[in-house]
């Protein structure tokens, strides 16, 4: 299992938001290199990185940003926000990135994200972003009255290569993740799963290990230290 820190963008700060609210939002850094050489001395070899400004507009504004942390690092990168377009995804990839994440167009043009999977294969993942189980898309700002996890299933018959699901409920709390969907999701899909949301202990790293999850990203319990990055990558291993 890979432990992915997670570098949310917002006007190329590092910030974090709770519940995916733009308007309750705490910012860390105003650049994201000094967090980025904690997360390589720690140990790690991914990273998750997020254009919020992307996410909501579906324009790559963090993209020089994005460039810069690329440059700077020979992490395992993927990158999410505002990709709704195969020259989007090319771009990205273009520049290094390892992986890119489809959220909004992946729900709402699923012959796009068919066609995609098929081209780029493992450089393709899908956030399904979750509130009552029902997908939120355009930066959680509209909720779509499809199951989540029905969805995720039809994805993985797809082809899919990687999931990452999010509970919103869970998002920036420090109040733990929600561990029965991802029991769920590993019992009804056979593509890697990426947990998101929430994760704020040691023992959910491991719980989610044993279950078989593929990888947990990890954000404000780092920023407000509530876990210890260079452990849980331990732990994961």
């Amino acid at each position: 299992m890979e432990i992915l820190p997670a570098i949310d963008l917002k006007n190329g700060e590092v910030v974090r938001l709770v519940e995916g609210d733009y308007n309750n939002k705490t910012t860390y850094f105003t650049d994201p290199l000094e967090i980025l050489d904690f997360f390589i001395e720690s140990g790690s070899k991914y990273l998750h990185v997020v254009d919020l400004d992307g996410a909501s507009d579906g324009e790559t504004v963090n993209f020089k940003t994005i460039e810069k942390i690329i440059k700077k690092c020979d992490l395992f990168v993927e990158v999410g926000g505002g990709i709704r377009s195969e020259d989007t995804i090319r771009k990205y990839l273009d520049i290094g990135v390892k992986r890119t994440i489809l959220g909004t167009i992946a729900v709402e043009n699923t012959k796009f994200l068919e066609d995609m999977i098929n081209k780029y294969q493992n450089h393709i993942a899908v956030s399904i972003d979750s509130r009552d189980r029902m997908i939120a898309i355009k930066g959680w700002k509209e909720i779509k009255k499809e199951d989540s996890v029905e969805f995720c299933k039809q994805i993985d018959d797809m082809g899919i290569d990687t999931i990452i699901y999010t509970d919103i409920s869970k998002d920036g709390k420090l109040s733990g993740t929600n561990l029965d969907i991802y029991k769920e999701l590993r019992e009804k899909i056979s593509c890697n799963i990426i947990a998101s949301g929430g994760v704020t202990y040691k023992d959910e790293i491991k719980k989610l290990k044993d279950m078989g999850i593929n990888g947990a990203i990890v954000g404000k319990a780092i920023y407000e230290k509530k876990i210890d990055l260079k452990h849980i990558i331990e732990i994961a291993k």
